[in-house]
Order: structure tokens, then sequence, then C-alpha cells
């Protein structure tokens, strides 16, 4: 459900939304079924190392959130609004390759 102005995450990010969502389901949280729909910012631009893709504008994210794991580390972390009803940005630590999507542009 995007205004049309951003791509999909799982649009720029299929694999990565697809693991999301079904790592979300196995903890039984609610917000695996918004995933896909989730609208892409961009990559943050706090900092030259900052790793987070936004879902939201800048500045949305409130104090919580959620940490997915594989094999009991930490591979992805969610920020959430402060309402806990929408993911605002995605942080992938686990060092993968996210492709020319992740990367910043200038």
């Amino acid at each position: 459900m995007t205004d049309g102005l951003y791509p999909r995450l799982a649009d720029a990010f299929p694999a990565l939304v697809t693991e999301i969502a079904e790592l979300l389901r196995a903890e039984g949280e609610p917000l695996a079924e918004v995933v896909a729909d989730l609208p892409y910012y961009g990559p943050c631009t706090c900092t030259a190392t900052c790793i987070n893709l936004l879902t939201a504008p800048p500045g949305s994210s409130g104090s919580s959130m959620i940490q997915l794991e594989r094999d009991g580390v930490d591979i992805i972390w969610l920020s959430l609004d402060p309402s806990r009803t929408t993911i605002t940005d995605v942080e992938v630590l686990d060092g993968r390759d996210l492709g020319p999507s992740a990367q910043r542009s200038g």
C-alpha cells in the first residue's frame, strides 16, 4: 500500500522481504503481514556507515525494535513506529550484499 512515489521494499529486495516475513511469522508477529507492502525510501543517510533501509520517512522510528535471529544470532533488526503498527526501517546485520538498491547515490 505505497502511495506510488516510492517502490515497495519487496520489489527492491524480494528475498529479504520473504525472509523477514518468514521469521516474523515464526514468532507469531502480526507485522509479518505488512512487510510485503512496505515502501522503500532508500538507504538511511544519517551517517556514512549506517546500513538501515528506510521503510518510512526519516525520523519516523520510535524506541521499539524487533530483533530477528537465526541460530541464536541477530541477523535483522526492525525499528517500529511509536504505535508499533509498522516497520520504519530494516537493519541487516549479517553482512550480506544487498546490491545496488541499498547503496547511497552521490
